[in-house]
């Protein structure tokens, strides 16, 4: 038999499994969403996961807090098979993890147990890693620490940042969750306990980690860059001696190659110089040091502005060898 399915989530990672959800043989009884939010000038934010669901005649569910005995009681009363969660935004008490017949799952943007927690493709980007993937688990009490019942890996491209990557493995969560749920319906699921050993973590960061440390290497800067985007992105302060620091989102780096780069004629003096300096600069090229080399400024978003590559940028901005970045 079909299984009876209420889907919580909040995040775009949730839409293709959504999706697919809706698509799918299993019954959706409803989603449950995080409240409603409002911006400035009290605009709502567009919520995807409700429109979808309300575009199929899903009932939707978005209670402030979801532990509460009114909020459990209304899901006890949707009698579920399962729960299946994906960027749902909240803490899920073992009373409602005890309610559906036969668990909670969760799909989850790493191979566990590595990454653990709040922002597992940020941290995987930024420490340089390779590959990543998603993980459906059961949900137990400690964080992302039950056990596997799926997994999907893929390769990280190379110049690949964090929401680009949050949206390709939202795309291979979606057939991962399917295969799971018909697995269950079979009762041919396997899941396989974490080896907690090898855990690591991914905690939430706050704004001022997205500034750029000069002083790390040229690949760390480059990883840092493309995880912090799109938040908390990654800046720093270009600093001149007749101007006020200004403020650069800096969107894209990357190392130049040695026999262009040994094209520049860079003076020693400039080699030598301290992290985050400007060696080199015309109206085409920014150059800065780093911690063990050389990285090239290609694309930033000066504060209040839209992003541009830097060409555009100098075009209304003099750099000169000898300015720094802090």
């Amino acid at each position: 038999m079909p299984l009876k399915v209420v889907m919580m989530g909040t995040g775009t990672f949730a839409i293709p499994a959504f999706q697919a959800l809706i698509n799918s043989e299993h019954q959706v009884l409803g989603l449950y969403t995080q409240p409603d939010r409002t911006g400035r000038g009290h605009h709502r934010h567009k919520n995807p996961m409700k429109e979808l669901a309300l575009e199929h005649s899903i009932p939707v569910f978005q209670p402030a807090k979801i532990n509460t005995p009114e909020a459990l009681e209304e899901l006890a009363n949707l009698d579920a098979d399962v729960l299946l969660v994906a960027a749902y935004g909240q803490i899920l008490s073992q009373k409602l993890l005890d309610t559906p017949k036969q668990g909670a799952f969760n799909l989850h943007a790493s191979l566990l147990p590595c990454y653990r927690g709040a922002a597992p493709i940020l941290f995987a980007i930024r420490n340089g890693e390779t590959k990543t993937g998603v993980s459906l688990f059961r949900i137990e009490r400690s964080l992302d620490s039950g056990p596997v019942a799926g997994m999907v890996e893929t390769q990280i491209g190379a110049k690949e940042t964090t929401g680009e990557l949050q949206d390709r493995l939202a795309v291979l969560a979606a057939p991962l969750a399917m295969q799971a749920l018909n697995e269950i319906e079979r009762g041919t699921l396997v899941e396989i306990p974490q080896n907690h050993a090898e855990a690591t973590f991914a905690p939430t960061l706050d704004k001022q980690e997205g500034a750029i440390d000069w002083n790390q290497s040229s690949f760390q800067i480059e990883c840092h860059v493309r995880a912090m985007q799109p938040w908390p992105s990654p800046f720093s302060f270009l600093h001149q001696s007749d101007q006020d620091p200004l403020r650069l989102l800096i969107l894209d780096v990357e190392t130049p190659p040695s026999e262009e780069f040994d094209t520049l004629n860079i003076d020693q003096e400039h080699l030598n110089a301290s992290p985050g300096t400007i060696i080199f600069s015309n109206t085409k090229k920014v150059i800065i040091r780093t911690g063990d080399g050389v990285l090239e400024l290609k694309q930033v978003q000066p504060q209040g502005k839209r992003a541009m590559q830097i060409s555009e940028f100098l075009c209304g901005r003099k750099i000169h060898p000898g300015d720094n970045f802090q």
